[in-house]
Order: C-alpha cells, then sequence, then structure tokens
C-alpha cells in the first residue's frame, strides 16, 4: 500500500524530535481499557506505536503477547534499547498494510489520524483482516477538523460511523472524558468489534 508519509518522513519528525503526538506516557484513555481487562493472554497489536508507552504498560499489566509495529525503525530501535526484556520477534518494522498477522484487540493511539485520508477505507479493511473472529479495535480518534494541513488529520463521528459501521459493530463512540488536558473536548473514545461471517 502506498502511503506518501512514508517511513523516512516519519524518521525525520523523530529525529528533529517534531513529535507532537506524543504525551510521555501511556495515556489515561488506554491506560483504564487495559485496567478493565483480566485476560492476560490476548494478543495485542499497537500500529504506529512509536515510543511505545501504550506497549510497556501492556506488558507491565500482564499482557505478554503484546507487539508494536512502526513504520519507522528509528523509535523500534529506541524502544528496543530502553525495554531489552520486550521480546523482539514482537515488535514489527513494517509498513501497516503489509503488515499479516491475528489478533484479539488491536489499539489505536493517533496513527489513524497519520494517515492520508484517502488511506481510511484501507485502514478499516486491513483493521477487520487483522483482527481474529469478534476481536476489537479499541481507542481514540480525533473529533476536530485542523487547520493547518496535516497530519494530523481530523474528522468527527459521523463520518468515522459510516467508515467503520460495514465492517464492525460499533460498541461505542463517544466523547472521551478522561483526553489529556490539550486534547480535552477534542477526542472521541471507541470500542469496534469484528463483525462476525454469516
Amino acid at each position: 500500500m502506498s502511503n506518501i508519509l512514508g517511513e523516512d518522513y516519519w524518521t525525520l519528525r523523530y529525529q528533529h524530535n517534531s513529535i507532537g503526538w506524543d504525551v510521555g506516557e501511556v495515556t489515561k484513555p488506554i491506560k483504564q481499557y487495559l485496567d478493565q481487562i483480566d485476560n492476560f493472554w490476548l494478543k495485542l497489536l499497537i500500529p504506529g506505536a512509536g515510543n511505545g508507552y501504550e506497549a510497556q504498560y501492556a506488558l507491565e499489566k500482564g499482557f505478554l503477547n503484546t507487539n508494536i509495529l512502526d513504520i519507522s525503525s528509528y523509535p523500534l530501535e529506541k524502544f528496543q534499547l530502553k525495554h531489552g526484556g520486550f521480546p523482539k520477534s514482537q515488535i514489527h518494522h513494517a509498513d501497516f498494510f503489509d503488515h499479516s498477522g491475528q489478533y484479539d484487540l488491536i489499539l489505536e493511539q493517533t496513527f489513524f489520524c497519520a494517515l492520508q485520508p484517502s488511506l481510511r477505507p484501507e485502514y478499516v479493511k486491513k483493521m477487520s483482516a487483522l483482527l481474529k473472529p469478534g476481536g476489537k479495535l479499541v481507542g481514540l480518534l480525533f473529533d476536530r477538523q485542523f487547520e493547518n494541513q496535516g497530519p494530523p488529520f481530523g474528522g468527527d463521528g459521523k463520518e468515522y460511523r459510516a467508515l467503520f459501521e460495514h465492517e464492525f459493530n460499533i460498541i461505542r463512540m463517544e466523547a472521551c472524558y478522561n483526553s489529556i488536558p490539550p486534547r480535552q473536548g477534542q477526542e472521541l473514545f471507541f470500542i469496534l468489534q469484528k463483525k462476525s461471517i454469516v
């Protein structure tokens, strides 16, 4: 899958520390969601994982089958140096659209908004393909438009519902009550479940 915002673009962003999406820790909505799960055997994927705060938190909670993926090797190498105990086989340097696997849960944290909007239908199909039957896609989406040309690219709940509803049952898509202060009132928390094949 072609993506003009490819590896070189994101590597430069990391090298120049131009990573405004990075809040320096696991975000509270993702943390609280993981805190409610007691099935630690779930196979997790975090695409566009960057510095991997969510992954490290998941691993510390006991989710030993946590996988991270990023198109840039730069943050992945830094993550590996910092977290030597994280299994190398669960660190994937790849384009999301070229990745293969089957997961129970995929966490969305500022990955969707980093893709060209024209890729959103493919994102939905790929997420569905990567999830096991009944698997869930959970995370945050921006509920706003941005003045500057992205990334990040924005959107709204109506648009997202129309985008996801063919492949997923929308369990929840609502205003996020525990966003970080700079994003208060600008995020939706969502839980989507892959539809069963009838």
